[in-house]
């Protein structure tokens, strides 16, 4: 199949953008799939990417994460608490030029140095590169329930890791009714965090960083979401769960400093559920 010239156009913007040096016209498809994934590949090499960036890639896999969540380069994207910017080198540029991308920032706390350091951070990586941030829109999202955006405006919710947060601070509850009624009727919740053992009871505030699959799933079904698909992407079947400092004890974190750094560097990040929802509508 030839590539509309439309389709291989926007794909040869965005590596010019990112500094690729390979153009991927010549393989791009009139298909959505396809042509994001050419999109990501280019991306996922470009020059705003850290060496720390891609080394986390082999756990993290985000470009099999984005697909399967069904990103596209015209999606209206919300993403939670972006702050270490991880992501958002990734999705920022992919949605630049024919959709949008809002970070969803912790509210500011005047009384917490790490919050205002770690924001202040983030708001530097968008002001480093204009041509890939530029358009970004920065939000706070609230946890009292409030909205981060105008109702019903966005297609995809993207949460990392955020959920064992929520549950830490009990403030689960209203963060999934701000994403719910963030999301568009039929628009996309994407959520990614660390599984819990399925036999264990789930802490209500997850003090160890680990959810159980189902008590999440029960958990956002009840905000009114529909749980769509699964996926075993981010699975580590080499994750015991059990250690001192909870799942922090893993890399990247390696909360315990240097004792036992090496067999925890061997066991690797955490193991993570996919899950995808939608909320139900037209």
């Amino acid at each position: 199949m030839r590539p509309s010239f439309k389709t291989a156009a926007f794909v040869v913007v965005l590596a010019g953008l990112l500094g690729g040096t390979a153009l991927l016209a010549g393989c791009a498809t009139t298909s959505g799939r396809e042509t994001t994934s050419n999109a990501l590949n280019v991306v996922l090499a470009g020059r705003q990417r850290t060496a720390a960036d891609r080394a986390r890639d082999p756990f993290r896999h985000p470009k099999q994460t984005l697909l399967f969540f069904g990103i596209r380069p015209d999606s209206r994207v919300l993403q939670v608490w972006p702050e270490s910017g991880w992501y958002t080198r990734i999705i920022a540029p992919l949605v630049r030029a024919r959709g949008r991308y809002y970070a969803g920032v912790i509210a500011p706390d005047p009384g917490s140095r790490f919050l205002k350091a770690r924001l202040a951070r983030f708001r530097r990586l968008l002001a480093s590169q204009p041509d890939l941030y530029d358009r970004v829109e920065v939000v706070t999202f609230p946890l009292n329930g409030g909205d981060a955006v105008a109702p019903g405006s966005v297609s995809m919710v993207l949460s990392f890791g955020d959920l064992h947060e929520w549950l830490a601070l009990g403030d689960a509850q209203q963060a999934l009714a701000t994403i719910y009624r963030a999301l568009a009727p039929g628009g996309v919740f994407g959520v990614v965090d660390n599984r819990g053992k399925s036999g264990v009871p789930q802490d209500p505030r997850a003090k160890s960083g680990y959810v159980r699959q189902s008590y999440a799933i029960r958990l956002i079904e009840a905000a009114g979401f529909r749980l769509v698909a699964t996926s075993e992407v981010n699975a580590n079947p080499k994750d015991t769960k059990n250690y001192p400092a909870g799942v922090w004890t893993l890399p990247p974190d390696y909360r315990l400093g240097n004792i036992d750094r090496a067999k925890y560097a061997a066991i690797g990040e955490s193991d993570r559920f996919t899950l995808k929802f939608v909320k139900p509508g037209n």
